[in-house]
Formats: structure tokens, sequence, C-alpha cells
């Protein structure tokens, strides 16, 4: 129960920063609302409308007092004009009129209490009627020789700062929020900038407008940013010159066995020793991929489908067996040499193990997804996880001995995760492996 009220209160709270912001503003301002009305009412609503009904009440039984003085016709007259000009209220004696002998009743708070009024003022017995005319009050006092009818407005009961009063509260409040409204957007706007440059610069791309503004703290963190993409691209930047150079020193070495080894020509062992040295020149090309990663290269707008294209022409040479299906144009910022080598590792990988190859492009919701099936031996699920370790090797299900370093697979995750993007493997339909790349937009 306790989980289920908290999932409740998590669902119906707003998610936004604006929104919870805005919500600890306005929560407090509308109890506060609540609390000055419930005092309002408690105290001058109550008060206010029981001395305007008691006036009322006065200047009904000042009329009767005056009827009773001067009961001639001629005097009767003089009293009800007096009472309809300095009164507001229309009077006139029904005679032989009788009352009902039942109590009155009030429908609200404001009949209720102009019935207190009435039974404390008059000491008679007295009827009113509110519903034949909503903007009138009709009240009948019993006399002696028949019924006092007195219609007055209904307004005399009520007081004008009672609209003021709400007036200025939702007006007041109006604004208030209006305030907070604007005022907190502009300081949430800062932090929606710096999360789209993280969330930019974890997908590869570049952020070269992005500076630190809006509250202290928030500089702050725009500035931590700011610091670790520079110690990043630093580092990278680095690395990559660290690794061509190795890269050059080791080919050299290489080149000069190679030429040794082809003056040699057919002796014992020469063949063998070939084999070595394109066994060490390809494992080197493999570390110095995994190692190099995506380098200095610059994210810029690259046509997927034209690309998965020039894979799968590639791919055709060693097999004819590759469908390729792409719905339309994809055109997405990436690295695309580093993309490209994500794609054709994955559709090498499907080669290496399986007869058919079908590779898939679309867009589905907020991603592009690509999938390459392969009808292979598939991998364990319990592996799937495991093969994207550098080096990893399965045995049994898939031959070690044909072919890679074990990289190919970490290579291809670790671009994609710099794209901002993810990778899983799964069963293909057609009954082996499916690899599904999804690169968000």
């Amino acid at each position: 129960m306790a989980m289920s009220q908290d999932a409740l209160i998590k669902r119906v709270l707003p998610r936004s920063l604006l929104g919870r912001s805005l919500l600890i503003i306005v929560l407090p301002l509308v109890i506060l609302q609540l609390v000055s009305a419930f005092v309002f009412y408690e105290t001058h609503w109550d008060k206010v409308s029981l001395r305007l009904a008691r006036g009322l009440a006065g200047d009904i039984a000042a009329v009767m007092d005056l009827l009773r003085r001067y009961p001639s016709s001629q005097d009767q007259d003089w009293i009800f004009a007096l009472a309809a000009g300095r009164m507001a209220i229309v009077a006139n004696v029904q005679e032989g009129m009788i009352l009902p002998n039942t109590p009155p009743v009030g429908d609200d708070q404001v009949e209720r209490t102009l019935i207190r009024a009435l039974s404390e003022g008059l000491g008679k017995p007295f009827q009113i009627d509110t519903r034949t005319d909503e903007r009138l009050i009709t009240i009948y006092v019993q006399l002696p020789d028949g019924v006092l009818e007195m219609v007055t407005p209904r307004k005399r009961l009520f007081s004008s700062t009672t609209y003021v009063f709400v007036l200025w509260m939702a007006g007041t409040a109006l604004i208030l929020l209006g305030v907070a409204a604007i005022f907190m957007r502009n300081q949430v706007r800062p932090i929606r900038r710096l999360a789209l440059a993280a969330d930019n610069f974890g997908k590869g791309r570049d952020v070269p407008s992005f500076k630190p503004e809006g509250a202290r703290e928030v500089r702050q963190a725009a500035a931590a940013f700011l610091a670790m993409r520079e110690r990043i691209q630093r580092q990278i930047g680095q690395r990559t010159e660290m690794l061509a150079g190795v890269s050059h020193d080791l080919r050299t070495p290489l080149t000069r066995m190679k030429l040794q080894l082809a003056l040699l020509g057919d002796g014992d062992g020469v063949a063998e020793l070939t084999e070595d040295v394109s066994e060490m020149e390809h494992m080197l090309e493999g570390y110095l991929a995994f190692a190099r990663g995506e380098g200095g290269e610059t994210p810029k707008d690259t046509n997927l489908s034209d690309m998965l294209a020039d894979v799968v022409s590639n791919a055709k040479r060693k097999r004819d067996a590759i469908d390729l299906h792409t719905e339309g144009d994809i055109v997405v910022p990436v690295r695309p040499n580093a993309f490209k080598r994500c794609v054709t590792n994955l559709v090498e990988n499907a080669l290496r193990y399986g007869d058919h190859i079908s590779v898939r492009a679309g867009r589905r919701g907020d991603a592009i997804e690509i999938t390459i099936d392969d009808d292979g031996p598939g991998i364990p699920e319990d592996k799937r996880i495991e093969v994207f370790k550098p080096f990893f090797r399965l045995e049994g299900s898939r031959n070690p001995g044909t072919g890679g370093v074990g990289l190919g697979l970490t290579i291809a995750r670790d671009v994609i995760q710099g794209h901002g993007g993810n990778i899983t493997l799964t069963d293909s339909p057609i009954g082996g492996l499916r690899a599904r790349l999804r690169l968000p937009l």
C-alpha cells in the first residue's frame, strides 16, 4: 500500500524542475489563501453579516413601532413612504391574513443569520421568502389584525468588502504566480542548457557556444562541465598522438621483417614466418583500432543509408547472401569513419559465423535503429554481456580459429556509446544472432 501511494504521489507531482519549483511557491500561497479565507469567513463575514441582518431587523422593528404608535391610515401611508425612501423597505399590511405556525427555515448562512436577527429583534411570529425573487427578500410579520409584508433588496445583507477581499486575494495570487513563473523559468533555462550541452557532448557532438550563466551554483556546475570536457578532449588528443607514434614505430620493424622474408624466397619455415608476421600485423591493426577509438574526428551530418549501402557492398565481395533495407535517407550527425567501423565490425562478425545476413535501418520514435541479423550459431544468452569485453573469445558455439582478436564487438560498443547510443544482442528471427544499434536523434 505504501509503495502504491508513493508511486501515485510521484505520478501526480510534476517531473520538471520548473514545475516542482512553481509547486513549492504555489502550495504555500494556496495554503495562505485558504487560511485567510477561513479566518475572514469565521470573523469578518459572520460578524458583518450578523450586523447587517440586525440592522434590517432594527428597521423592521422601527416600522412596526411606528405603525403601533400611529395606527391611522394617513400615518400608515407616511410610515410606508418613509420606509421605502429611507430604509429601502417596501411595506404593506395584509389584513386578516394569518401566518402558518411553523418556524422559519433558512437555506444558507445569510438566511439563517437573518432569522437569528429577526428572532432577537422582533419578538413576534414571522416568515421569510427568498425563492420567489432571488434579488429580493420578503419578510412576513404577524400583527394583531393581519400580516405586515416587507420587501427589501437582498444586497442589504451583503458587504462589498467580501468581493473586494476575494478580488484582492485572487488578483495578488495570479500576479505573484506570474512573477514566480517568469523568474523560475529564467533560473531553470541555464540548467536546461547545461543538460543539453552534457547530452550533446555525451553523444560526441561539439558544443562550442555553451558558456556558464545563471545562478552561482549553476555557473559552478557549468564551469566544472567545461573543465571536464577540456580534460577529456586533451586526453583523447594525447592518446591519439601517442598511438600514431606507436603505430609508426611498430609498423617499421614489421615492414623490414616482411621484406627480409620476401628475400629469403621459399626456404624452410618462410611460409610459416610470413603467416606469423601477417597475423601480427592483423592483431596490431585490431589493437590500435581499439585503443584509438574515435580519435579527434568531428561529427558531421551523414547519410546512414549511403554508409550502410557502402558497407554491404564491400561485404558482398565475400558473400552475396546479404540483404539491405533502409527506410529512405537517414541523415544524422555522427563521426562517419568511427561509425562506419562500428557497423563494418558487426557485419563482418555476422559474415564470419552466418550464411545469410540481413541489415535493416529506420527511424523508431526518437532514435535511429539498425539491426544486423545472421543465421549462424548465435551467442548463449549468459555470454551476451561478456562478449563486449576486450579480447574475450567464445569457445564452443563460435570457433576461435575463424579470425579476429576479440575486439570487434568491443570497438562497436565503444563507438555507439560514444554517440550516446547503445548496442544489444538478442536472438534473430532467422535463427542466429541479432545486433541492434540504437542511435538517439
